[in-house]
């Protein structure tokens, strides 16, 4: 195959998959209708309410059916993930049908679908099923309404966020049905007609101190000692977990915490300062509010939740109803609060709150925190809420006299077209939407680092003749991806996304989903481009940050004369083949199940010591620690031998269309340098480069243009140097001294011709 018929190749197989991920972006909207009709088959209407013999058709968007007991109407069912996100430990949503009647009142529920490792591993489904029994008989309609709070769930030592993700997803879910008036007969909950507005007086942005801001209640607070948690226990007949205080003494501080809605601009300038707060108002989008909360003492707010699944399952915040549990990524760490009248806390967080969340700064809201307490083990745990009541003091917003109509008691049925318009209203637009809104800048930031690597690529030639210049620009680079892309951005892709997508495409295949992470989405697409060009040396050399740490540390170790062990060749391509039968192994694993799959995708350290930053369990810890140890002596131990990402990489990668690293005819017989050079070995002693073992670190490229260590290159510069000499006027007869030259064993030799 020659030249252009490998271009025109290279093109048609482009314009396919862009053909492809047309027709899949277009049809793939299907599968984001409601799917409650997929589901309802599984579900007997007698499991959701007593006495129930029967479903009606499915009706509207987000679809509910009614249920019957022979020609009465007992309520409606629906399914949680239609109307909320109920998304888990997992990553994949947790499918709730749930039975709700034409008041609002729930009837009952089923567990229809999930993929938590964590209940998988020994914590039985009913005791997670169970907990969520205290939601049953709950007047949800009065919770819609504003006139209660939503109820608590009981708590599952070893599954606390999975079971507050689930119990969250059915309170939500229920008042958005409630809201929307689609229960005939049942609680009407439209906007009663304003006769005022409030709005933020964004003129008022002077700061001031901590104790004017304590003072006028800009901060609230609440004050806990040891002894007042236990009498709090007590009275809630957990005599157990009472007697099990955090210290002896009840006076002891158990827990003094406060908050602030850091998004109105004289209390985010007087706490964040003035720097801090103008990159945070650059941050929200119109509308979005940010949260400050602050605690010190025995008890931490934050907990390990969100270190291990992401969620901040000790603090709810609560408006209207309506309840939200912050997630990593709407938090950031503070250090210190900037007024110098402030306390010293241990914890500081600013938190973003989600647009999908409707909150409003101006109106009453809540702050509940979860206290957990130890009964009889480490693993049972009793629970009781705090709550602090947060209304911002009137100075700061202004009241307006408007017009309203009055919403209607029973809301006319919306066309699905109608309802996923985005042109409606903001809360309508997809949510994988809103995400790239919300990252513009982290998106501009890594398609300029994608271009940039594309140059040095196309260009490659021209640098590696350039090797000083060169091993900066890749030094450089990695620590780019390492620090940025990696424990930044989080932007680090894993074997687990190769599963998923596969799963994906055999199941219900949704665009959506991986839309919905933009930094990851646009890496799969270049990776995906790049191995149609070099195979998978673009990812595993340049854009995987657990790579570049590896790679960092060996030049670190090389810097420090760490000795450099050398696997024998034999040994060698004997070991490579594991990440093979690792990846193999969990290929086949998700299709028996997911949660497995994913439980044993824990082979992979990437979580561990980036996304999470070495904050996990101690296994998990020492594991990728062992691994970065052993890269101090075996350069990229773990690329090389371990990594399932890899080699599912690697397997597609075969499809390249380009052979862009040059080799001469000498490379592999007799010459054996850039073998013996390659770091990773992916140069077989004959001399063929092993494309799916390359990094393209492009090493071999230096030494291919390089006339003082090629031998190749040496004898091209001999001749030249000759001819240059013999063509020169009054040369002739001299004699031209001696050149040590390098072999292709490195050993030096003296040419005196």
């Amino acid at each position: 195959m020659n030249f252009s018929q490998r271009v025109r190749l290279s093109l048609f197989a482009n314009m396919l998959v862009l053909a492809v991920a047309f027709v899949g972006l277009l049809f793939g909207t299907a599968a984001l209708a409601g799917q409650l009709p997929t589901f309802l088959e599984r579900v007997q209407p007698g499991e959701l309410f007593e006495g129930a013999d029967r479903f009606g058709d499915t009706v509207g968007e987000p679809p509910i059916a009614p249920v019957y007991r022979g020609d009465d109407l007992l309520g409606y069912v629906y399914l949680n993930s239609d109307f909320t996100s109920s998304v888990g430990y997992s990553g994949k949503p947790i499918r709730i049908a749930v039975g709700i009647d034409q008041s609002g009142i729930i009837k009952g529920f089923k567990l229809l679908e999930h993929h938590e490792p964590i209940v998988l591993i020994g914590i039985p489904e009913a005791k997670v099923v169970a907990a969520l029994n205290s939601i049953i008989g709950k007047d949800l309609g009065r919770v819609a309404a504003g006139a209660e709070r939503p109820p608590e769930v009981d708590i599952v030592s070893g599954a606390t966020v999975t079971v507050l993700v689930m119990g969250d997803s059915i309170v939500r879910s229920a008042v958005s049905l409630i809201r929307s008036n689609r229960l005939a007969g049942g609680h009407s909950v439209g906007v009663q007609q304003a006769t005022a507005v409030k709005k933020l007086d964004l003129s008022k942005d002077q700061a001031s101190d901590w104790q004017t801001l304590l003072g006028d209640g800009s901060v609230r607070s609440l004050r806990l000692t040891i002894g007042e948690v236990s009498k709090a226990f007590q009275e809630a007949g957990h005599a157990e977990a009472a007697s099990h205080p955090e210290s002896a003494n009840p006076e002891n501080r158990f827990i003094d915490l406060y908050i602030a809605p850091v998004s109105v601009p004289a209390i985010g300038k007087t706490l964040l300062g003035d720097v801090a707060y103008q990159r945070l108002a650059g941050k929200l989008k119109p509308g979005q509010s940010a949260i400050l909360v602050a605690g010190d003492g025995a008890y931490s707010f934050k907990g390990s939740g969100y270190v291990r699944g992401g969620i901040f399952d000790r603090i709810e915040l609560l408006q209207d109803g309506q309840g939200l549990r912050f997630r990593d990524r709407d938090h950031t760490r503070i250090a210190a609060l900037v007024p110098s009248d402030a306390p010293r806390l241990r914890e500081i967080a600013l938190f973003e709150v989600p647009l999908e969340f409707a909150f409003d700064a101006t109106e009453p809201w809540e702050l509940e925190l979860l206290v957990q307490r130890s009964s009889r083990g480490a693993r049972d745990k009793s629970v009781i809420p705090f709550t602090i009541g947060y209304s911002l003091p009137p100075s700061y917003y202004t009241v307006t006299k408007a017009e309203v109509p009055t919403t209607p008691a029973q809301t006319p049925q919306v066309a699905p077209s109608q309802a996923s318009d985005p042109k409606l209203t903001p809360d309508e637009i997809p949510l994988w939407q809103r995400m790239w809104e919300m990252n513009s800048i982290s998106i501009a930031v890594t398609v300029a680092a994608l271009l940039v690597l594309t140059a040095i690529f196309f260009f490659q030639d021209w640098l590696v003749k350039r090797p000083k210049f060169f091993g900066w620009l890749r030094t450089g680079y990695l620590v780019f991806t390492l620090v940025w892309l990696g424990w930044y951005a989080n932007a680090q892709l894993s074997v687990v996304n190769v599963l998923t997508f596969t799963n994906a495409l055999v199941t219900n295949f949704s665009w959506e989903f991986f839309l919905a992470a933009p930094l990851i989405f646009i890496l799969w697409a270049a990776v995906a481009a790049g191995l149609l060009f070099w195979g998978r040396g673009p990812f595993c050399g340049w854009l995987c940050p657990f790579g570049a740490l590896q790679e960092l540390l060996s030049i670190v170790a090389k810097r420090l004369k760490v000795p450099q062990v050398t696997i024998p060749w034999g040994l060698h391509e004997r070991l490579w083949p594991i990440k093979y039968i690792v990846f193999l192994g969990l290929f086949g694993m998700s299709f028996y199940s997911m949660a497995y799959a994913e439980m044993l995708s824990e082979v992979e350290p990437f979580k561990t010591a980036i996304i999470l930053k070495f904050i996990r369990d101690w296994p998990f810890v020492v594991f990728a620690l062992a691994l970065l140890a052993a890269s101090l002596f075996i350069e990229r131990f773990y690329c090389r031998y371990l990594c399932p990402l890899g080699a599912a990489l690697a397997i597609p990668g075969r499809i390249r269309t380009f052979e862009w690293l040059k080799r001469w005819p000498e490379c592999g017989s007799p010459c054996q340098r850039c073998a013996k050079e390659c770091p990773v070995q992916a140069i077989h002693p004959e001399g063929p480069i092993n494309v799916n073992e390359c990094i393209y670190c492009m090493h071999c490229q230096e030494l291919y243009h390089d006339d003082q260590r090629c031998p190749h290159m040496i004898q091209v510069r001999l001749k030249r140097e000759k001819f240059m000499a013999l063509s020169t006027p009054g040369s002739r007869g001299e004699k031209t001294p001696p050149k040590t030259l390098v072999t292709h064993n490195g050993e030096p030799v003296t040419n005196s011709k």
